[in-house]
């Protein structure tokens, strides 16, 4: 490696065959942010605008050969997991893991955009009790916030003790999600004792597939690029923000969010370059 290298940032998640979430998410946020992203395949999906016709997991010593062989040779500066399917994927994952020192990122991916479960309901309680534990920052939104501890979020009153729940599993930090609550999505990022509270402008677009795959590697870029964790969530969100907003149709069904919005509209959100 040179100098020049830019950070490297790992992403272990599912493939998504129609591009806009899972491994080919994370990677055009990696690329968009200024890092360079590397990817372990946990699962192969069939998947389009209209939902998920099927999925397929790797072998757990596939998923493991992939991890020695990134982490054994090129190294990360941040790692962000997705989908993981299995008791066993997530097992494998968490134990890698649990001896990198660069941060992790957890989206706790149980179910896509359209609610085709991705989650085994039996892998649930390996993800809280073995992953999240060696979590730097955890990005559940309200859905699985109750998944992982049965707290129900009615509105921006819940999000503290859902946060706190989530804490209560071992991660550093817990970033729980608002963007399905009514009015204007606020995201709460809480590590027991700072509170931080990110909102933003809701866009009338219905083309949001792979947001949540998004935020979290967008999370992971900037930690990589040496920010705290409360500004790598806010310049997150900023992007995400403007991907949501550039989303675009695809196919007959939810279209994907603009991971490249930056390049095709050189002003961005903010009207500044």
């Amino acid at each position: 490696m040179t100098d020049s290298a830019p950070p490297r940032v790992l992403t272990v998640a599912g493939s998504d065959s129609g591009g806009g979430a899972g491994i080919q998410a994370d990677l055009k946020t990696m690329l968009a942010l200024g890092v360079h992203g590397m990817s372990v395949i946990a699962a192969v999906t069939a998947q389009n605008s209209l939902g998920v016709q099927g999925y397929w997991e790797l072998p757990a010593e596939a998923v493991r050969a992939q991890l020695d062989s990134v982490l054994g040779d090129i190294g990360a500066q941040a790692v962000k997991t997705g989908m993981l399917a299995s008791p066993t994927l997530v097992e494998t994952v968490a134990e890698v893991l649990a001896g990198v020192e660069a941060p992790v990122v957890v989206d706790p991916v149980g179910v896509s955009k359209h609610g085709d479960t991705l989650l085994v309901p039996e892998a649930v309680e390996t993800l809280k009790t073995r992953l999240l534990p060696v979590a730097t920052v955890v990005t559940p939104n309200l859905w699985e916030v109750a998944q992982l501890t049965g707290v129900k979020v009615e509105d921006d009153r819940d999000l503290r003790e859902a946060a706190d729940a989530i804490l209560e599993l071992g991660p550093a930090w817990a970033l729980v999600k608002g963007g399905h609550l009514p009015g204007e999505p606020v995201d709460l990022l809480t590590d027991g004792t700072r509170e931080f509270r990110f909102g933003a402008e809701r866009h009338d677009n219905r083309h949001t597939h792979g947001t949540g795959c998004t935020l979290a590697s967008a999370i992971a870029s900037y930690l990589a690029l040496g920010e705290d964790v409360p500004t790598a969530v806010e310049k997150a969100k900023t992007y995400v923000t403007g991907a949501i907003a550039n989303g675009f149709a695809l196919g007959a069904g939810i279209g994907p969010v603009d991971h490249a919005w930056r390049w095709r509209q050189p002003y961005g959100i903010t009207g500044t370059p």
